[in-house]
């Protein structure tokens, strides 16, 4: 659950605050006023992409933080961000020039860890994914994300890379002989090019921390040498000194068995003094003032650098290129040699990918079939009263790819008579939004926290009251954000919040204030297109919608 959220520098937000209720979450306010905003900070805390644009005019840095609590997230993502209470707070920052700052409980991470951690937390729906609904190719991610068999569509993606492979292997041993020469040449120009210089693991790192001593040797040995003089090397030295003050206390000591103590530190000391200048003489020691040996390391970094820039970006990179260019020489070299074997390993891998291409469609079938009756139960009750809802699966055996061989795509009926068809040909905006919201009561049964961004698009009156009830009903249990322009689902909520817009001189700022009692309703009548006079009919409208809904 999002206990709390703190937004500073935001677009046009300053610096607010919000303690969130459990239930349902109802954002509503005039258009523009900034009610999507608030969606978009909680999803920058998340991990959501973050853009200098945003940050608030006249101010250097923007911070989203958001305190929730721990029970959603898995034992392992715990132990791995060190999150150890039952609540936490997740922090971001950034600032104008593009450096981001990401913390979970204090602790700094990475944005990645951010997202990784606001999976098990919050499921988003902006309006955006009313489009991406119209995709077939998103339905057959819906469909496997419902079914939950990742093991066979890993074991499916890793069958269709080996068949890929095998493929390529069989290919390089068909070409023609001007062609095989002709990669044969490249590849061993490029394997020499990488073996002439021989770079070993970590070699760059080690020059680059080596590169500044033997630039600066001179100066380096001049001062070292004068510190190791004053050190140990000269008759008065801090050494000598040290050494003849120790036997001065300790022949005090003899006389004051208090200053033992201080005698047995001094001597330590003078370890200490011993020890720093026998470094300090093995460092100058060591230090080469030759030209040529200088002039060999730059020479070297040099050479590693166009290595990287060519086959990196980092050393390892480029060891990882010389062997795969070994293995496609000795491939190229002996592909005559083993085409018929080829030819075997790719009929395997075919056949190995389609007996799980059918798996997978067998296990598609019966997850589709369930879907479309949990979708259509889930819909039914928002205004359409005999809808058909269908997840059509078809397996096309000539052309498996990394997710098996089917298409999957959503059919849609909303009135009797009405055959099944594509849901892109023959859905409104309001019967999309009122499909994905059935969707996403189905899909995300185990994130605590749901956000929906006008999710009521494109419908009103009874529908919107219907919208309103489901609503409140996938919010029973978790808890629900939900920006909307409908009085109907404002009024289910277990809190509202009214954005407002101001702006002054040049200035421009979001406030949003919780509501309850007449300020409520007056939100409601002014949704409903009326004003807040008491005696209005708007007025009288809003508390009869907030009586049904049992808010007042």
């Amino acid at each position: 659950m999002l206990k709390r959220m703190r937004v500073e520098n935001f677009a046009i937000i300053s610096d607010l605050t919000l303690d969130f209720a459990g239930g349902l979450n109802v954002f509503s306010g005039e258009t523009g006023a900034g009610k999507s905003i608030v969606i978009e900070a909680l999803g920058f805390v998340l991990g959501a992409r973050g853009d200098v644009s945003i940050i608030k005019d006249g101010t250097d840095k923007m911070r989203v933080s958001a305190e929730f609590s721990s029970a959603a997230l898995p034992e392992n993502v715990r132990r791995e961000q060190q999150i150890f209470g039952d609540v936490f707070t997740l922090r971001r920052e950034l600032d104008r020039k593009g450096k981001g700052k990401a913390y979970a409980d204090g602790r700094a991470v990475t944005v990645s860890a951010l997202a990784q951690i606001g999976r098990y937390l919050v499921d988003f729906h902006g309006q955006h994914e009313h489009q991406s609904l119209m995709h077939a190719s998103v339905h057959l991610a819906l469909l496997d994300k419902f079914a939950k068999y990742e093991n066979l569509l890993a074991q499916t993606k890793t069958a269709w890379e080996t068949m890929q492979n095998a493929r390529a292997q069989l290919n390089a041993a068909r070409l023609n002989e001007q062609e095989k020469e002709r990669l044969l040449d490249l590849y061993n120009y490029q394997l020499k090019e990488i073996e002439d210089v021989n770079p070993s693991a970590d070699e760059d790192l080690q020059l680059e921390q080596t590169l500044p001593k033997m630039k600066h040797a001179g100066r380096l040995l001049e001062e070292a040498s004068e510190a190791y003089e004053e050190l140990y090397g000269a008759e008065d030295s801090a050494a000598a000194r040290a050494s003849r003050a120790a036997r001065t206390v300790e022949n005090m000591a003899e006389l004051d068995e208090n200053l033992a103590r201080l005698a047995e530190e001094l001597n330590a000391a003078v370890l200490t003094l011993e020890d720093t200048a026998s470094t300090l003489a093995a460092y100058k020691d060591d230090i080469n003032l030759e030209p040529d040996a200088l002039d060999k390391m730059i020479g070297r970094h040099e050479k590693l650098k166009r290595l990287k820039a060519k086959y990196g970006p980092e050393i390892q990179d480029v060891l990882a290129t010389a062997e795969d260019l070994k293995t496609k020489i000795r491939h190229l070299q002996h592909a005559e040699e083993h085409e018929q074997e080829l030819e075997k390993e790719l009929q395997e891998a075919q056949d190995k990918l389609l007996q799980l291409s059918r798996r997978l469609h067998e296990k598609r079938m019966a997850a589709a079939e369930k879907l479309s009756a949990l979708i259509t139960e889930q819909i039914r009750p928002l205004g359409f009263n005999q809808v058909r809802f269908a997840v059509a699966v078809e397996m096309d055996e000539e052309n498996p790819g990394p997710a098996g061989a089917d298409k999957v795509e959503f059919l849609f009926s909303p009135n009797p008579g009405q055959s099944l068809r594509p849901l892109k040909n023959i859905a409104s905006g309001g019967e999309i939004s009122r499909v994905m919201l059935g969707l996403k009561t189905v899909l995300a049964p185990t994130v605590p926290v749901m956000v929906f961004d006008e999710v009521d698009a494109g419908i009103g009156g009874e529908t919107g009251r219907l919208v309103g009830e489901k609503l409140h009903h996938a919010a029973e249990g978790r808890q629900v954000l939900c920006v909307t322009h409908l009085a109907q689902v404002a009024a289910q909520a277990d809190q509202n919040f009214r954005v407002e817009k101001k702006a002054s001189h040049n200035n421009t700022n979001v406030t949003i204030t919780p509501l309850s009692g007449e300020n409520l309703t007056a939100e409601i009548a002014r949704m409903l297109g009326g004003n807040a006079d008491k005696r209005s009919a708007a007025f009288t409208h809003a508390r009869e919608l907030l009586q049904e809904a049992k808010r007042v």
